[in-house]
């Protein structure tokens, strides 16, 4: 996934950062309402961590204008103020989700995936197709019943790929899952991650379609 941070804490937000990263996902981090913004306004992220206390202003109020432009993006609100009311008014202003400071990266990471499976319609953790089984839960992937391991940049390109079954996934779709702002994007980096889950989940688990993307059957 590419996920948008966006928090003003210094030490959080490194410490968020890097967890995301270390996950094998592309990360944002903004620390100001306007930078968020214009982030948004420049790229499709599958996700976003809302602090609700900006130096300039409320996060509510940025998430109310993405819910009033018909942006439709999973929203992840954090606060450390353990209020009920603050937690309603977030969920009504079209927040998914909530997370009260200060929380475990373990359980954020948790709640990541979870509602990204929800806003990709499918909030069933297991998923299949042929003889390959996934857990997008705890990451745990199988070929007819042995377990792999993939590396966090592997298991990154095969979310991107499982989130969508069936349809065509592009290039640069794929690098965008993988890639934070400045990031150096090797030309050939797609292409060797899905070179290596072939050689993990057989060579015909993925599917180039040549000019266009890559494919995992439903």
């Amino acid at each position: 996934m590419r996920i948008l941070l966006i928090e003003d804490d210094q030490v959080l937000g490194a410490a968020i950062r890097d967890h995301i990263a270390a996950d094998g996902h592309g990360v944002d981090w903004m620390q100001r309402l306007d930078d968020a913004g214009a982030a948004l306004d420049s790229v499709a992220y599958q996700l976003v961590l809302l602090d609700l206390n900006l130096p300039d202003g409320r996060g509510l109020d940025l998430l109310r204008r993405l819910r009033a432009q018909g942006n439709t993006v999973p929203v992840i609100i954090s606060t450390a103020q353990d209020q009920i009311a603050v937690r309603i008014e977030g969920l009504n202003a079209g927040a998914d989700d909530y997370l009260v400071k200060p929380f475990d990266l373990s359980e954020m990471s948790a709640r990541l995936a979870a509602v990204a499976r929800r806003y990709g319609g499918n909030p069933a953790p297991e998923v299949s197709f042929g003889p390959i089984s996934v857990n997008t839960a705890t990451k745990a992937v199988s070929v007819n019943g042995k377990s792999v391991t993939l590396t966090s940049r592997e298991w990154a390109v095969l979310e991107r790929l499982i989130s969508r079954p069936g349809a065509i996934v592009t290039k640069s779709e794929i690098e965008d899952s993988l890639y934070a702002f400045g990031a150096e994007i090797e030309s050939n980096a797609v292409e060797v991650y899905v070179s290596r889950l072939r050689k993990k989940l057989g060579k015909d688990s993925v599917t180039t379609l040549r000019g266009l993307g890559y494919q995992v059957q439903k």
